[in-house]
């Protein structure tokens, strides 16, 4: 009894040392984060689930700039300008236009990608991996509300630049999505229309306004 009462001891300062340390990484890549006045990344979004035979890989990249990002994935732009959100589809001809929400809960969404971490979850550090000569710690991120489709969250970061390199959710559906960062560039001469949407380029495309 006597050593199972140590061990369990032993067990809960790890575990409280293990969260501490998670959150001051994490703090750290927030700062680091908050640091810059732009950033832009290229990316790989991979879904997969094993049970239902489906995996699909695909690459993208965004800029952003506080609120404001422009994403291109899938074939798709994705544009924010702070105040209101465009699709444009050039396969479909159409941009959809809408309010953001801020119940938005995808937690891949370009304006919290680098920052979701910060609310909503506790965090333990995880284990570290080489990756081509970097180290990445993993912290394993659970979400709080237990109603969540999350079951939990790896979060990988550069040990040296306190970057994100990558993120693993696992699904309680057991889907599996992983975004990878190949590259990730901060403070680049960005052009001042970068994140305006020019009607006169989309005379030809049906505007679908949501709200």
């Amino acid at each position: 009894m006597k050593h199972l009462i140590l061990t369990l001891v032993v067990l809960l300062n790890i575990n409280s040392f293990a969260q501490k340390s998670g959150k001051a990484l994490l703090k750290e890549v927030s700062d680091k984060v908050n640091s810059y006045e732009n950033i832009s990344i290229d990316f790989k979004y991979v879904l997969e689930n094993t049970s239902e035979n489906i995996k699909q890989e695909t690459r993208g990249d965004v800029v952003l700039q506080g609120d404001k990002y422009k994403l291109n994935i899938l074939g798709v732009t994705r544009l924010f300008d702070g105040k209101t959100m465009y699709n444009i589809s050039p396969e479909d001809e159409e941009v959809t236009v809408s309010t953001k929400k801020d119940d938005d809960e995808d937690i891949i969404a370009p304006s919290k990608m680098l920052s979701f971490y910060e609310n909503g979850y506790t965090s333990t550090m995880d284990i570290i991996q080489d990756v081509k000569g970097r180290k990445i710690q993993y912290i394993k991120l659970i979400p709080i509300d237990s109603n969540s489709d999350i079951n939990y969250i790896l979060l990988g970061i550069d040990a040296q630049t306190k970057h994100i390199y990558n993120l693993i959710q696992i699904g309680k559906n057991s889907t599996k999505t992983t975004l990878t960062v190949n590259s990730f560039k901060t403070n680049e001469p960005l052009s001042r229309t970068l994140f305006t949407f020019d009607a006169n380029k989309y005379k030809d495309y049906y505007i679908n306004k949501l709200d």
